[in-house]
């Protein structure tokens, strides 16, 4: 009986089993690299879509922030109105008559004489007129106090322009006075001069005092 043979190197690398674990070695490592490849594309993928969520949070964010003051304009802007509209009927004198008896009475409970009395029309912005008042008060300094303190708190809207001390007798003082109210234009009379546009000093020249 002859004896077999053994293979040599060169057979057993082109024998098929030889292949075969050949080729099951290459599938395993182009498996090896697509699962890599797939783990690093889901990872990108997965970062990106982070990135992009976490932007539109920040732009939701700023957007939040910038239209914020706009919340609620439309209930703001009525109660403004409203306000406007309380102002003019509580504190805007109904009619031009009005003002002489709310100037009176103050003269009256505070115990000061008002004497020439002039009205002047100034100008007009938005609904209102300005309408200014210039008067002499006499009385006891006490009194003149109560008197300028009562138009400073009355409930109608009056502000004081000017007023100076212009003489002192025998305990009564007298004061030249100017003050501002308002009025709607529909009340403002016909034919009241214009305030003059020369504001004046809150203190008269020495030559005046004693008028």
């Amino acid at each position: 009986m002859t004896p077999q043979k053994a293979p040599t190197t060169r057979e057993q690398l082109s024998s098929p089993l030889t292949l075969h674990y050949v080729g099951v070695g290459v599938l395993g490592l182009i498996v090896l690299f697509l699962a890599v490849r797939l783990v690093l594309d889901w990872s990108a993928t997965t970062s990106g879509s982070k990135d992009a969520l976490i932007n539109r949070q920040i732009e939701l964010k700023t957007l939040e922030v910038q239209t914020a003051p706009l919340r609620g304009i439309d209930q703001r802007v009525l109660d403004s109105r409203n306000q406007i509209q309380s102002f003019y009927a509580e504190r805007i004198p109904a009619n031009y008559s009005s003002i002489a008896v709310q100037v009176g009475d103050l003269a009256v409970r505070s115990g000061v004489h008002i004497s020439g009395m002039q009205y002047t029309q100034g100008a007009t912005a938005g609904n209102l007129t300005e309408i200014s008042l210039d008067a002499r008060i006499g009385g006891e300094y006490q009194q003149i106090m109560r008197f300028v303190n009562g138009l400073e708190r009355s409930h109608t809207f009056f502000v004081i322009r000017a007023m100076a001390f212009t003489g002192q007798q025998g305990g009564m003082v007298n004061l030249r006075l100017r003050l501002s109210t308002w009025l709607r234009p529909s009340d403002v009379p016909s034919g009241l001069p214009p305030t003059p546009t020369e504001p004046q000093a809150t203190t008269l020249p020495a030559s005046q005092e004693g008028e």
